[in-house]
């Protein structure tokens, strides 16, 4: 259940990840990614851009996962000091804040 405090992120990483699958046919999804995004944002979740020093904190994890996007999703989580919501094992090996979405 999502508290009001709490801050909601959508990483450009997870929008082109998002996009590339169901470009592809490999995600179903509702409604356009196009649609999605602008949901989310109307429901104030902030949308987290892909800066340099994310890409570059890639270089500095140890190598548990080799799916680039969630590697550079986990970059952005330990520079912003975010938690990320993943039901990805192999994510939560990191060292970053996960919150286990299986659950």
């Amino acid at each position: 259940m999502r508290q009001e405090s709490n801050e909601l992120f959508l990483s450009a990483v997870s929008v082109f990840e998002l996009t590339i699958k169901h470009g592809s046919g490999r995600l179903r999804l509702p409604q356009t990614p196009d649609d999605l995004v602008t949901a989310l944002l109307a429901e104030s979740v902030q949308p987290l851009p892909i800066e340099l020093d994310h890409a570059l904190a890639v270089g500095s994890l140890p190598p548990h996962h080799q799916d680039p996007f969630d590697r550079l999703l986990v970059a952005q989580a330990l520079v912003e000091d975010l938690t990320i919501v993943t039901a990805d094992p192999q994510v939560m090996r990191y060292p970053a804040r996960t919150l286990d979405a299986r659950k």
